[in-house]
């Protein structure tokens, strides 16, 4: 049975348990705060503006960087840095001889989110956090309560894919995130799981998108037949090379014949399987 708690209870171990459950709560109330902010702060182009600077930047460089920010925003930056500082994205390290003043620095984190980054996740980012997907969560208790097949389709009356096919922006930006970690994927897959691919003469990734993941697979092994396969409206325009080649379909209806299948997932299973 649950413990109940009185106010003004003097049992201490009952109090400090209560106060952590509280803290428990409230920290998963307010998570969202974490990912909104670096989403700002990626809007904002902070991270890069770090970088350029090429050592500690105070907040007043910050904000003087900064162009579009309102002068009357600066002590808002200075919140928005110290929360982001907290998070792991930035640390700061002592400015000069001056002991007093901080200055802002990238963690490896950070670097993730620089424009020109490789293996940028700012992409991924702004697909997370825009509305447009945010929204389905919203209608998490409709959907359980209905028969639709995904909460994305609960909130906004077709499905994630459909959506997309007219909202390119929306689509490009998925497209590129999903790309955005192929290079550190093909050279796993390269190194190993290269025996695999030396077994097999085909292969079509499904939801390949514009075909990143398996342009690089078709130059890593080149006797090997690569399929692209996504909705007609990505592969629409995409340029077939020597071992590579775009279908157009649903996958959900059916997927080209090949030895072997690569679907790559970058989303959480959770995000998949009810919000999309």
């Amino acid at each position: 049975m649950a413990k109940m708690y009185e106010v003004g209870n003097n049992n201490g171990e009952e109090v400090k348990e209560l106060l952590g459950a509280q803290a428990h709560v409230w920290k998963h109330i307010f998570s969202f705060i974490n990912s909104l902010s670096l989403r700002c702060a990626v809007d904002l182009g902070i991270p890069d503006v770090i970088q350029n600077h090429g050592k500690p930047m105070s907040i007043t460089e910050l904000a003087s960087a900064m162009p579009t920010l309102n002068p009357s925003k600066v002590c808002n930056l200075y919140r928005l840095m110290r929360l982001l500082v907290h998070s792991g994205f930035f640390a700061q390290q002592q400015l000069g001889d001056d002991a007093e003043e901080q200055g802002y620095v990238l963690t490896n984190a950070a670097r993730l989110l620089l424009k020109n980054h490789p293996m940028s996740i700012a992409p991924y980012l702004k697909v997370i956090t825009n509305p447009v997907p945010i929204k389905p969560w919203y209608f998490l208790r409709t959907w359980f309560e209905n028969d639709d097949g995904t909460a994305f389709y609960s909130a906004h009356g077709e499905t994630f894919w459909d959506y997309c096919g007219h909202e390119p922006e929306l689509i490009n930006l998925f497209n590129e995130s999903m790309a955005k970690d192929t290079p550190l994927i093909t050279r796993v897959l390269s190194d190993k799981c290269r025996g695999l691919f030396d077994e097999v003469q085909s292969l079509v990734d499904v939801g390949g998108g514009t075909g990143t993941l398996a342009k690089a697979i078709a130059d890593v092994f080149p006797h090997l037949e690569c399929t692209v396969f996504d909705l007609p409206h990505v592969v629409a325009g995409l340029q077939d090379s020597r071992n590579l080649k775009y279908v157009g379909g649903n996958m959900f209806e059916a997927v080209p014949a090949a030895d072997a299948i690569l679907l790559k997932v970058n989303f959480t299973k959770f995000t998949i399987h009810y919000v999309f």
